[in-house]
């Protein structure tokens, strides 16, 4: 399916299974603009849907990965207007960049191809994992402009990264770069820019092998281990494990067990089974 010119300021390709999500606002460093965040919820929701886009990966034009929050679009603008339109603009930035995309049905991962400031902190943790490169230049600017971090990247920080760390960057406006984010676990690896998008494709085709249901079932049960009791746990993960036996049209629990029990063709921890 081609999605050419069918949203203004992000572009969408799918190729061999990978869903490649573009903010597309070089001239703003991919700014996130009120437009962009309501131009996401359709992308997000149209690709759920698509059966041939298996992983996503979101990253920017040029650059930038994004700079945040268009100051001006979001802020001043939107300051000028009634209230019911100040709660709508913000409810449509927490829809994508937290409710959808953090416990999205498919496998998501953040190629933060330059800039990162801001309210890029939001996606750029509710994606499951993330590639950066060395070259990039991460920053919570919002103290300098006379603001706390908004929407949820005070949350953000907390869940990712380590309390001192993360006060340190919020309380001066610091910048950073993309092994210094990877060394305090904002991002998964760091590499050279030159080397990003093979290293994402290569993340990207390991995804591909994995059976999709056990693989969502898995990423949203350790993301809501993180918000539940223990006892809790207990009765929510089973119910995971339940549910995603019952939907697994692969039957890839009982393929696994096979493989390892009775064919001897695999050993779990060194490889997958053969889907």
């Amino acid at each position: 399916m081609s999605y050419e010119g069918r949203w203004s300021t992000v572009k969408v390709a799918v190729e061999g299974g990978i869903a490649w999500v573009t903010f597309n606002r070089p001239d703003k460093r991919n700014a996130m603009s009120p437009t962009l965040n309501k131009e996401m919820i359709d992308v997000l929701e149209t690709l759920e849907l698509d059966a041939e886009a298996q992983v996503l990966v979101l990253t920017g034009e040029g650059s930038a990965w994004t700079a945040g929050m268009d100051l001006k679009e979001y802020f001043r603008e939107v300051d000028a207007g009634p209230d019911v339109l100040q709660e709508r603009i913000r409810r449509d930035a927490s829809r994508w960049q937290w409710q959808l995309l953090r416990m999205y049905s498919k496998p998501t991962i953040a190629m933060v191809n330059g800039w990162c400031f801001g309210g890029g902190f939001s996606p750029l943790v509710a994606c499951d994992l993330a590639i950066a490169a060395d070259e990039a230049v991460f920053g919570l600017s919002e103290i300098n402009w006379g603001i706390p971090p908004g929407n949820l990247v005070s949350k953000a920080m907390a869940d990712t990264v380590g309390h001192r760390e993360a006060l340190y960057y919020i309380m001066t406006g610091e910048t950073f770069t993309g092994p210094q984010a990877a060394k305090m676990g904002l991002v998964n690896k760091s590499v050279p820019l030159a080397q990003l998008r093979e290293e994402t494709i290569a993340l990207a085709a390991k995804l591909l092998n994995k059976n999709p249901v056990v693989l969502r079932n898995a990423k949203h049960g350790f993301k809501r281990s993180r918000e539940l009791t223990w006892e809790q746990n207990e009765d929510y993960l089973y119910a995971k494990l339940d549910q995603a036996n019952y939907r697994d049209p692969e039957g890839g629990r009982e393929q696994g067990l096979k493989q390892f029990l009775d064919d001897k063709s695999i050993k779990p921890g060194l490889q997958a089974y053969k889907r």
